[in-house]
């Protein structure tokens, strides 16, 4: 694929990720022409995601080290965030706190950090390598003193914390698609994609449990790829807000503290009595 030939020689000549024409006429080395020629070889043959390969991932404009610790960042929720969520929260409250949960790479909680300057941002994950990937890209970014990073079983990981907003892009392939993936993907983290018989297994969690991890005015965005039916069975009386982006329609949702909570009411009414 052409696209992806540019991103390999780009990246690996550590050239404008979003700009091959004004280098077409450029002349390489003979070391420059050796590594390319390794590396589109290496791509060929072992089927490796090309980031894996180059060490590097772009969401919007926001560059990040990658390696087969964490899947290669490629979320619909990453390019919501750098747009700004623009009518999911509201400008006129302040976001203090952010949760990623689910964190990977820490992509999405540097994203979070840079669109939210006067907020302080945790990135929460369950591998220990994932986060240590984690770390560094929040180091390369300058954003120690603002990105803090937990190894815990998603809420599990921040005890009580509350937020104004939460993000999570957690596994949501079914078990069957995750046992059938071509070799590009067999070579990321398999416990970054399995969400259980319907995929659906953590996204269930974190709504049942969001709610207490949530301000009263906060907001929980979720990436649940081809999960909506299933998630409007199971909750036919949320109320939640459907996302669309450049390239995904229904993929991502973003749902209020509010309505989590009406629905947590609602399940703790007791059921009446049947006369007898």
């Amino acid at each position: 694929e052409i696209d992806e030939a540019a991103f390999i020689i780009l990246a690996a000549l550590h050239l404008p990720h979003d700009e091959l024409e004004p280098w077409l006429d450029a002349r390489l080395t003979m070391a420059e022409r050796k590594l390319l020629g390794d590396l589109i070889e290496k791509r060929i043959v072992s089927r490796k995601p090309a980031p894996y390969l180059v060490n590097t991932a772009w969401i919007g404009p926001y560059q990040f080290y990658v390696d087969e610790r964490v899947i290669v960042p490629r979320s619909f929720l990453g390019e919501l965030l750098v747009e700004g969520l623009d009518g999911i929260v509201d400008p006129e409250q302040p976001i203090e706190r952010v949760l990623d949960l689910c964190t990977g790479s820490g992509c999405l909680a540097i994203i979070a950090a840079h669109q939210y300057a006067g907020a302080h941002v945790d990135g929460a994950d369950l591998m220990e390598g994932a986060l240590e990937v984690a770390r560094r890209n929040v180091r390369e970014h300058g954003l120690g003193d603002r990105v803090t990073l937990h190894q815990g079983d998603l809420f599990g990981a921040v005890g009580d914390a509350r937020y104004d907003l939460i993000v999570c892009n957690p596994p949501y392939v079914t078990s069957d698609a995750v046992a059938a993936f071509p070799p590009e993907y067999q070579a990321e983290p398999v416990e970054a994609h399995d969400g259980g018989k319907d995929g659906m297994m953590l996204v269930r969690r974190v709504l049942e449990e969001a709610r207490d991890h949530l301000t009263p005015q906060g907001v929980l965005v979720m990436e649940i790829g081809m999960g909506r039916a299933v998630v409007e069975r199971d909750y036919p009386d949320l109320d939640l807000l459907w996302l669309d982006t450049a390239e995904s329609e229904g993929e991502v949702f973003a749902v209020t503290a509010k309505a989590l909570g009406a629905v947590k009411a609602k399940q703790g009414k007791p059921k009446p009595k049947k006369a007898r």
